[in-house]
């Protein structure tokens, strides 16, 4: 029970700013703890903003309190994945040989910004018209059972730093456990629809990234939250859902 606690902990530590359960010792056997709690983490960020929308939006008019949740949302999760959307794109604009480098770069080049300065009107532009905040817990959610599903599967680049680990830890049964609990919540929003479309995405993106690296990293990680989130957003914007 304690690694679990420990696990949930990390998880809460790596993907958010929440002042809670701050986790500095990323010590053997909570890791693949962490990596089973994403999926909860991210439908608690989308409970988080739901809750603010309910409590704002008598006060505020309705394209205003979307940008406020996108700000909110980038702050919450400190923008860490925005830093892997535009620490890839860097990626892709040099030889691949090279890549793997300049997405270690802490600097972001031009084309990552000027691509992550796209994506985040885009976003905005999104929350501004959305009208099914309801489903923001389960468009966290889904982005990172994808990432959950990638660690497990497929190869990573990278033989050293916590990924790395979380990789090596991570177990078939913990896969399971992350797996059922987000089935469960994904069902009573009855959200399949979202769940197979992120999951469409993730094996393109797969297809892509393995043919040119070989394996994932963490930045392609964040890549994934990013886009998938945004590509769910708008599946709900067009009324597919």
């Amino acid at each position: 029970m304690k690694k679990l606690f420990s696990g949930f902990a990390l998880a809460v530590s790596m993907l958010t700013t929440l002042p809670f359960f701050r986790v500095h010792n990323f010590y053997k056997g909570i890791n693949g703890y962490g990596v089973m709690s994403y999926p909860l983490v991210g439908f608690l960020l989308g409970s988080l903003l739901y809750g603010v929308y309910e409590i704002l939006t008598p006060y505020l008019p309705a394209a205003h309190l979307g940008i406020i949740l996108f700000a909110l949302w980038v702050l919450l999760t400190g923008a860490l994945h925005l830093d892997g959307f535009c620490d890839t794109i860097d990626g892709l604009y040099v030889p691949k040989e090279r890549a793997l480098e300049v997405m270690k770069d802490p600097h972001n080049g031009g084309m990552g910004m000027l691509f992550g300065g796209s994506f985040l009107i885009l976003k905005a532009s999104s929350l501004a018209v959305f009208e099914q905040f309801y489903l923001l817990p389960i468009i966290l959610l889904i982005p990172r059972l994808v990432v959950v599903f990638e660690i497990y599967f497929f190869p990573y680049v990278s033989k050293q730093g916590m990924s790395t680990l979380a990789k090596e830890e991570f177990t078939a049964a913990q896969l399971a456990v992350a797996t059922l609990y987000s089935l469960v919540l994904i069902a009573f929003f009855h959200s399949f629809l979202l769940l197979g479309v992120a999951f469409v995405a993730m094996l393109l993106i797969k297809r892509f990234f393995i043919k040119r690296y070989g394996g994932f990293t963490g930045d392609i990680y964040g890549f994934n939250i990013e886009v998938i989130e945004l590509l769910l957003l708008n599946v709900v914007l067009f009324g597919l859902t």
